[in-house]
């Protein structure tokens, strides 16, 4: 690059930290001091490397860019205004409501795929970025630019040892050390030979720059895929760079500056501020598209009425049935394939599936990342261990993430394995994710029709399998709607309403109720988020306003809380049957009995009544 061109983007960075400064200053708030540590790179990247067109940021094969460390927003504002995307003057709009330019980016904006600043999520999405790229035969590469505090977390480990072990060259990481956390010094500082040793034990290509020698900056950048390993480019950096009595001072941190301070910094940044507006941006690559149509329908189904199936097992035929006809499908999960059953799909379709091994929380990650780029995810392991990805999963309900997890291994019904292996707090977790869809099926066609749902319905999807072999009560041409119920008995005296295994054993209460004279309505709610309100509603009215839950999950935030959250303004009464306390090995039957969700249970609640 000559001379001219770097001297070109000094004065861009300088332009970034101005943008940075005084966007935070009208906004009373922000993180001036972080966007001025990364200016430089950040400069590099989008003026000087990146292959992207700055007037279509979805285009596919443009070069992504993540910021993990999403504190520092103003800076990448900044930059896709100096780019000409969105108007300079937006820019003093930050953090305002009903602005798009928010304290932390989101995918409100164009440019953002992914809501960042929740720390540590950055990289693991982008390796799942990377990944769909090698999958669609496309060249962008992925960018994710770290700070030096949020790499103590653990999930950035667990994204860059799969990396490793991907060998994923499009992956490039940098690593804005700028040596100060927000309550004190990062725990490394500028010791930046730590994080080198540890990226290169995790299989990385190292580079450590002078993370504000614009020349030496893009100097690596042109050797971005000179081998198979990831790149990581660690940058030592300051906190405030560029601005006197700013740069390398501790209690800055989320600190914009006054109007006063403000006019030094600027004083000090304007002689050598350029404007990027109107700088050539390379294009990306015209490479062919890939084929990520929704097909019209999916393959028909074939169940006998009565075949007893694990619905942990139809989900694994559901996942080859739907994937043959839809393109979009990919999976993965975390060394657990064999008891998700996702294993089917990866004999099927191995190049459309990522093992991505004991570590959940990269898991979904990977999945979110597989989304952004068109695709379908269904990451599958334990439900109980999606619990370890509660933030990834809750930060995916903020992307709008069409993330699609399927948990197995359910409730006590699991048996010897014991209380560490069971899924119950699953059901509360996934409710709770914003727009999320919860679904829990009874048998195999249900599952099987329930993931079509899964695979046409956008956002945060999950689905609840179980361990135990249950029969197939359905035809194959029953439909399962997301937000219906179906009602299996008609009676008079109370409502149950049972999902997965404990509409078998609301089954079997309602035969021996009956043959004692008692007439009840079951219900299966096999869509728990959003509820069939309405069908669970008429029939309680019909029952004396009256009705039993009963759940194979802990009574908090399940089920029986779901329905009562619905009804409860209607006049029904709920009476909840779920598991309380902690349980313990033995078999399902021992364990359902013992914590009063088995048909003996049910029997003995409606008499109560």
């Amino acid at each position: 690059m000559i001379e001219t061109d770097i001297e070109l983007l000094k004065g861009i960075a300088n332009q970034l930290r101005i943008h940075s400064i005084t966007s935070t200053t009208a906004a009373g708030s922000g993180h001036p001091t972080s966007c001025c540590s990364a200016a430089d790179l950040v400069a590099a990247l989008f003026f000087g490397h990146m292959k992207y067109d700055a007037k279509n940021p979805h285009f596919y094969n443009n070069d992504r860019f993540i910021l993990s460390k999403g504190h520092a927003a103003p800076l990448l504002y900044a930059a896709w205004a100096e780019n000409g995307f969105i108007p300079v003057s937006e820019l003093a709009k930050l953090r305002q409501f009903g602005n798009d330019l928010e304290g932390h980016p989101t995918p409100r904006l164009a440019f953002a795929d992914v809501a960042t600043g929740s720390l540590g999520q950055g990289l693991g999405v982008g390796l799942g970025m990377a990944l769909a790229a090698r999958q669609d035969k496309l060249d962008y590469n992925t960018y994710v630019l770290l700070g030096d505090g949020e790499i103590a977390e653990g999930a950035v480990w667990e994204a860059a040892n799969l990396a490793g072990f991907y060998k994923t060259s499009n992956l490039i990481a940098l690593v804005d050390a700028n040596r100060l956390g927000q309550s004190q010094a990062t725990m490394f500082g500028h010791d930046i030979s730590v994080y080198a040793k540890r990226f290169e034990a995790f299989g990385w290509r190292v580079e450590v720059v002078d993370g504000h020698d614009i020349e030496e900056i893009v100097e690596v950048l042109a050797g971005v895929g000179l081998d198979e390993k990831p790149l990581v480019i660690i940058a030592k950096t300051y906190k405030g760079a560029g601005v006197s009595f700013l740069q390398d001072k501790d209690n800055w941190h989320g600190k914009p500056l006054n109007k006063e301070e403000e006019g030094r910094a600027l004083a000090e940044l304007q002689p050598s501020a350029k404007t990027g507006i109107g700088v050539a941006i390379p294009s990306p690559s015209p490479l062919p598209a890939p084929n990520l149509a929704a097909p019209a329908s999916y393959p028909a189904i074939s169940y006998k009425l009565g075949d007893l199936i694990a619905t942990r097992e139809a989900y694994g035929a559901a996942l080859v049935r739907v994937g043959e006809a839809d393109p979009r499908v990919v999976a993965m999960d975390g060394d657990t394939k064999n008891s998700t059953f996702s294993e089917k799909f990866f004999k099927k379709f191995p190049e459309r599936f990522t093992e991505c091994f004991i570590a959940e929380q990269n898991l979904v990650a990977v999945a979110i990342g597989f989304a952004t780029r068109g695709h379908v995810p269904f990451a599958s392991t334990f439900a109980t261990f999606f619990t370890r990805a509660a933030d990834q999963i809750r930060v995916a309900g903020i992307s709008q993430s069409n993330l699609k997890l399927v948990g197995s291994h359910v409730g006590i019904s699991i048996g010897e394995d014991g209380p560490s292996q069971m899924a119950l707090e699953d059901l509360a977790l996934m409710r709770a994710i914003v727009g999320s869809t919860v679904l829990y099926p009874a048998d195999a066609v249900a599952t099987e029709k329930l993931l079509e749902q899964m695979a046409t319905v956008k956002g945060v999807c999950f689905l609840r399998t179980s361990r135990p072999k249950t029969p197939v009560i359905y035809g194959n041409d029953e439909q399962f709607p997301v937000g219906g119920a179906k009602v299996l008995r008609e009676g008079t005296k109370v409502t149950i309403v049972g999902a997965g295994v404990t509409l078998f054993e609301a089954l079997k209460a309602a035969d021996t109720l009956k043959a004692e004279g008692i007439s009840v309505t079951v219900i299966d709610a096999y869509s728990i988020k959003p509820l069939g309100k309405e069908v669970i509603l008429a029939a309680a009215k019909k029952t004396g306003n009256t009705i039993i839950t009963v759940e194979d999950h802990y009574s908090e935030g399940g089920l029986g809380d779901a329905v009562a959250g619905e009804l409860s303004s209607e006049g029904i009464k709920v009476h909840k049957l779920a598991v309380v306390g902690i349980p313990r090995s033995g078999h399902a039957a021992e364990l359902m009995a013992a914590f009063g969700i088995d048909a003996a249970a049910i029997v003995k609640k409606v008499k109560s009544l």
